[in-house]
């Protein structure tokens, strides 16, 4: 049987760059494979701010990170990479955080070299711990491991208070601790871009922003990359949408203007699967 987190290895081998766009619950992951895409990114920012109306500073615990990729998981088979923040603590931390995330469905797991609490990487003053101890809670992550073909995910943030040399000397160095794809945040101008995937030897995660955000998925591709993730734009839309509606619905009372551009109240129910609902009543239940 073909495992998520098999899958997700498959996915990673073959040739090309993967897109994954940001999903935070149970609607926006089945929106997200229902458009196409082969790996869903949980974004813990998206998480922080669209479950629990927070901002993604550290404010989150591992068991409702853990509960949010499994609300995910449960609905999509598609594989999920799921941000874990730093670990939640040290690598003793690390481990449970992996078999957390392992029994909610999670196909790859990232942590970040930030110090705790930690900042969305969207935002200034983001500090990390020592290169030795994250090689360590990467080590220990991959030793935690149930599934051998759980995916460990490396971030570090390091360009942005100590250099692009320094961030992708850890780069390096988290491959070497075990982790199978690195990701390095907020690079500038196309040279620094790269050099990331031209010089750590594994497969590359990036985001679309700061540099990346104006080249083409095939430029990328040319580079080296090997994920192209958009963490927030799912959630962006949405909001701008709900925010537009809601000064609609409360100035004038309806949304009939745009009732064209809305999903019907039984397409909604269809997207969150209740075809296969009605089967199993039709199945189970006895005739009314």
């Amino acid at each position: 049987m073909t495992t998520p987190a098999k899958r997700l290895r498959e996915l990673l081998a073959a040739p090309g760059i993967l897109a994954s766009p940001g999903v935070y619950d149970g609607i926006s992951a089945q929106i997200a494979a229902e458009a196409g895409f082969e790996v869903l990114y949980m974004t813990g920012s998206g998480v922080s701010l669209g479950t629990y109306g927070m901002p993604d500073v550290g404010l989150l615990t591992l068991t409702e990170m853990a509960e949010s990729c499994k609300r995910i998981t449960s609905v999509v088979p598609n594989p999920v990479i799921a941000d874990a923040d730093t670990g939640y603590g040290n690598a003793v931390n690390v481990t449970r955080t992996v078999r957390e995330y392992e029994g909610a469905g999670a196909a790859g797991i990232q942590f970040e070299d930030q110090v705790t609490p930690k900042k969305c990487s969207h935002l200034s003053g983001r500090e990390v711990i020592d290169t030795e101890e994250m090689c360590l809670k990467i080590a220990a992550a991959c030793e935690a491991r149930r599934d051998p073909d759980t995916v460990i995910v490396a971030r570090t943030d390091a360009r942005e208070s100590l250099g692009i040399d320094e961030a992708i000397r850890r780069g390096q160095a988290y491959r070497e601790a075990g982790a199978d794809i690195l990701f390095l945040t907020a690079p500038e101008g196309e040279e620094e871009l790269a050099r990331i995937p031209r010089e750590i030897d594994a497969p590359c995660l990036l985001i679309m922003a700061w540099a990346a955000e104006k080249l083409s998925l095939v430029r990328l591709a040319e580079m080296g990359f090997k994920l192209a993730v958009y963490p927030g734009d799912l959630q962006r839309i949405s909001a701008f949408a709900m925010r537009e509606a809601s000064k609609m619905l409360r100035e004038t009372g309806s949304l009939e203007a745009l009732e064209r551009r809305m999903l019907s109240y039984p397409q909604r129910f269809d997207l969150a699967g209740y075809g296969a609902v009605r089967e199993v009543e039709s199945k189970y239940l006895p005739p009314e």
